[in-house]
């Protein structure tokens, strides 16, 4: 990290802590309702035409020949062609393979970007008109869960956990409707899905078992498609493409 970038972050701490005046209220805080609610507005009225998609979670620092990308890439083809639409980050990394596989599947490629300084740029493969930009990442949350039919979690960091955590948490609470939960990896899920068992449920208590009902762990696009596909036999659904 840079001297300027330190300089900056000390400069935006002290920033939070110092008191503000009234006039610094009104014309920063108070403003900003009206930017979270175009963003709102403008995303619930992209999404309402697009409709509900499967969303793809993923690190965005996946290289394009990593078994990773390749995988998603695989996944996102597979549940195209199924006849569901996808719905990403926009970004690059498991991203780019999300909407690439649902692009060469024939299927709908959505992406939700975010501003950051690092990292996040637009991928080539996402829908002309299904491009969608946003500044806060509380609002892009809000459109992922909202208009997901599904979600498919692949080995990330801590934005993909985040995300994942997002989606347990509303589905457990039933802020949300009990749509599938499908992490990719054993190998990497396995550890956390262990801590989660051992010291979550056992040990403390903090976690109801039967919240783990809520996730599936898979290895390949057959099984993430499979697990979509049981899901909405079960309930005598079908995908909305």
């Amino acid at each position: 990290m840079s001297v300027e970038q330190y300089e900056n972050d000390d400069q935006r701490i002290q920033d939070k802590l110092k008191q503000k005046t009234w006039n610094e209220i009104r014309t920063n805080d108070s403003w900003a309702i009206f930017k979270i609610m175009s963003e709102f507005v403008n995303g619930y009225e992209a999404m309402g035409r697009i409709g509900p998609c499967v969303s793809i979670f993923g690190s965005a620092r996946t290289k394009s020949d990593d078994p990773n990308y390749l995988l998603a890439e695989k996944i996102a083809y597979k549940i195209s062609k199924g006849g569901y639409g996808v719905i990403t980050g926009g970004g690059p990394g498991i991203m780019e393979a999300g909407n690439k596989g649902a692009h060469f599947g024939g299927g709908t490629s959505v992406g939700l970007n975010i501003e950051l300084p690092f990292e996040q740029h637009f991928n080539p493969y996402i829908d002309r008109d299904k491009n969608l930009n946003f500044d806060y990442f509380f609002v892009r949350k809000v459109m992922f869960v909202k208009y997901s039919q599904g979600f498919v979690v692949m080995p990330g960091g801590f934005g993909t956990l985040d995300e994942m955590f997002e989606a347990i948490t509303l589905i457990q609470t039933k802020k949300i409707a009990k749509f599938p939960i499908i992490l990719v990896g054993t190998e990497f899920w396995s550890g956390l899905m262990d801590w989660v068992k051992s010291v979550l449920i056992e040990k403390y208590k903090t976690v109801s078992p039967e919240d783990l009902n809520l996730i599936k762990i898979v290895d390949n696009e057959d099984q993430v498609l499979e697990a979509l596909d049981s899901f909405y036999k079960k309930y005598n659904l079908s995908p909305n493409f």
